[in-house]
């Protein structure tokens, strides 16, 4: 008889990775572009020499790549560190420039957004520095878009609404939003305070258009990690003639609002993968929605169970579903003991034992949230492995109402 080890056990176990909205696993194609940048290319693109200048030359080129997938000019691109920063940049930046204004300045947000967009304008509102407010969404996780015109005052300098909520996949009418922001903008006049428009893109880059002019962006935020690039590198789109505060000083780099030594191979790596996912976007999207459609049906196979958000106004590649009598913390463990990989929601608020703070805003009862799951669906998944992950769902969802008081 042969005895395993428990890492043997891990190694010949079935492997399954359904939490892209969490990461991505880097795509063998951009991890060959950013190779030679990583071994011999490792100039620093802030010296004149021969050395550097490669390194510039493949900066500036990852920089146009990304200013075409957007339809914007490459001078309006930052590179930061990750969406996190970019968002800090953008709300913070636009904050700090208008604060010696003689009134009080108005901030907006919504209920559902990410927490490196929540917490930075709670931190706003405890700190009294300027006013905030938080627009309701529908039951769909949908922004209400006549609840935000009303939020609308004089003295507003900045509305903050993510294209895609990352628990339950649902699309934001950000170009609707765009034209109520433009015509408030037209209405103030140039003696008024101006109205800035930031759009949090991390989950639209991979199946929705992000043409800043179409959605009447002044800023948009995204991240390489959720586009099958490296964790460790993001862009922020800053419209021309926009002036935002820097967050930290110390040299000229990215127009001066970014200091610190360019992280080239890390660049070169974003850029392949924006340029990727606009070449594969058409084709991955169907893919994607066929095996969400599947997924769907096998899912609402089992009984008492409830999809959260419109399933015709998501993206294709997330799902997010409850459980009655089913704790979503002990569905991911014992999903995790199968080599299935899920989330119970956001990846920078798992950890919480507090119910979801999206689904509580779109009046989900703490029953139902906590029973919720998120699977989000990449480039790299296949038919066998959702059939595995369907098979071993049902056996889980069974066991654990079994055990339940």
């Amino acid at each position: 008889m042969e005895y395993y080890s428990t890492g043997e056990i891990c190694n010949i176990m079935k492997k399954i990775y359904l939490d892209n909205s969490a990461t991505t696993q880097v795509d063998p194609r951009v991890l060959e572009a950013m190779l030679p940048y990583l071994k011999d290319e490792y100039g620093n693109p802030g010296s004149i020499h021969s050395f550097g200048q490669k390194a510039l030359s493949a900066v500036d080129e990852a920089r146009d790549k990304v200013a075409r997938f957007f339809n914007c000019s490459a001078q309006e691109i930052i590179f930061t560190g990750c969406a996190t920063e970019s968002n800090n940049l953008a709300i913070l930046g636009t904050v700090n420039h208008f604060l010696n204004q003689e009134k009080k300045v108005h901030i907006i947000t919504s209920a559902i957004e990410h927490p490196s967009v929540l917490e930075v304008f709670k931190a706003l509102k405890n700190k009294g520095q300027v006013e905030v407010d938080f627009c309701p969404v529908d039951k769909y996780g949908i922004i209400k878009i006549e609840a935000l015109k009303e939020l609308i005052k004089d003295n507003t300098v900045l509305i903050s609404i993510m294209y895609v909520n990352n628990e339950v996949g649902s699309i934001q009418p950000i170009a609707e939003i765009g034209k109520l922001i433009k015509e408030v903008r037209e209405k103030r006049g140039k003696t008024e305070l101006p109205i800035r428009f930031h759009v949090d893109a991390v989950q639209a880059i991979n199946c929705l258009s992000c043409n800043v002019d179409e959605l009447g962006a002044d800023f948009l935020s995204f991240s390489g990690h959720k586009i099958y690039a490296p964790k460790g590198v993001g862009a922020l789109y800053i419209r021309r003639g926009i002036k935002i505060e820097p967050l930290m000083y110390g040299g000229h780099y990215e127009y001066n609002l970014r200091p610190g030594t360019l992280n080239v191979p890390y660049i070169v790596a974003l850029g392949k993968a924006v340029e990727l996912a606009a070449e594969d976007r058409e084709a991955e999207t169907k893919k994607l929605q066929k095996t969400k459609d599947k997924l769907i049906t096998k899912i609402s196979e089992i009984e008492d169970i409830r999809f959260n958000g419109d399933l015709e106004k998501q993206i294709p590649s997330l799902i997010n579903v409850s459980f009655k009598k089913a704790e979503g913390e002990s569905i991911l463990m014992m999903l995790d003991m199968e080599g299935i990989a899920i989330s119970t929601g956001s990846a920078c608020s798992s950890g919480s034992l507090e119910p979801s703070h999206v689904l509580t805003a779109m009046g989900v009862k703490p029953e139902w949230s906590h029973g919720s799951i998120r699977i989000s669906l990449g480039r790299f998944n296949t038919e066998d492995e959702v059939d595995y992950f369907i098979e071993k769902l049902k056996t889980i969802i069974s066991k654990l109402r079994a055990m339940a008081p």
